[in-house]
């Protein structure tokens, strides 16, 4: 149940949402990494990259416009300069 602006959060709602964020962490790191090796076509790069974007959206419903600050601009960066994209 969500917690109202006056309410903390318990201890176990931190502690799934470190998860969470840990996880989507690790994702957008291998995502990164399997990328930056430029192994992948770019078919595959792009649908790392969405699968990635869907990951976040999943975990964190409401919140794609801090993943695209966050994580977006700079997977779309990588995949332009990797394949050389304009």
């Amino acid at each position: 149940m969500p917690q109202s602006a006056s309410q903390a959060p318990t201890r176990e709602e931190i502690d799934a949402e470190s998860r969470q964020i840990r996880r989507l962490g690790i994702a957008v790191s291998m995502t990164i990494q399997v990328i930056a090796q430029g192994g992948v076509s770019l078919a595959e790069a792009l649908e790392m990259a969405e699968a990635t974007r869907k990951l976040a959206q999943i975990l964190f419903p409401g919140k794609e416009s801090v993943y695209e600050i966050l994580y977006g601009r700079k997977i779309r960066g990588l995949i332009a300069s990797v394949y050389h994209l304009n």
